[in-house]
């Protein structure tokens, strides 16, 4: 199983995310989405479970949990937008992998028996980082991530 993870679009789903994204089962949003109507595309190539982000506001946005606990193929996953605001120990509680966004920063840590991945951003550019996303391939352990840079 291939799951796309998104986040920080703030409002701008460029069209090599989408194609980025195309063969993935499922796509998990990390927040600050920016408009509904991103998740309206995002659902043209999968079913999306998405959370609400710092910057998604509206009443669109209050439809969107804060959190989001998913389960994709043998994985337990817990979605939110920023990981400071963790506010459960995720291997406790059976995760295995916590995904947020955020810091705009794409990167995988594995603490305690559970990995932690950020997407990195799919928006604007912002302090020079690069714009990705990301695969999470569940198909056979060990579970991997591969990051795509957006070529704007």
């Amino acid at each position: 199983m291939i799951v796309g993870l998104i986040s920080d679009t703030h409002g701008l789903l460029r069209p090599q995310a989408l194609t980025a994204l195309e063969g993935c089962e499922l796509i998990l949003h990390a927040g600050d989405v920016g408009k509904p109507e991103i998740l309206d595309r995002l659902r043209g190539v999968a079913p999306v479970v998405a959370v609400r982000g710092n910057v998604d506001t509206g009443e669109w946005a209050m439809q969107l949990p804060l959190t989001a606990a998913v389960n994709a193929g043998a994985a337990s996953i817990y979605l939110l937008h920023d990981v400071h605001e963790l506010d459960i120990d995720p291997a406790a509680k059976g995760f295995d992998i916590v995904i947020s966004g955020h810091s705009h920063k794409p990167g995988r840590v594995d603490r305690g028996g559970v990995m932690y991945v950020n997407p990195g951003s799919a928006g604007p550019r912002r302090f020079r980082l690069p714009i990705t996303v990301a695969r999470l391939k569940l198909g056979e352990a060990p579970w991997t991530v591969e990051w795509i840079e957006l070529q704007l």
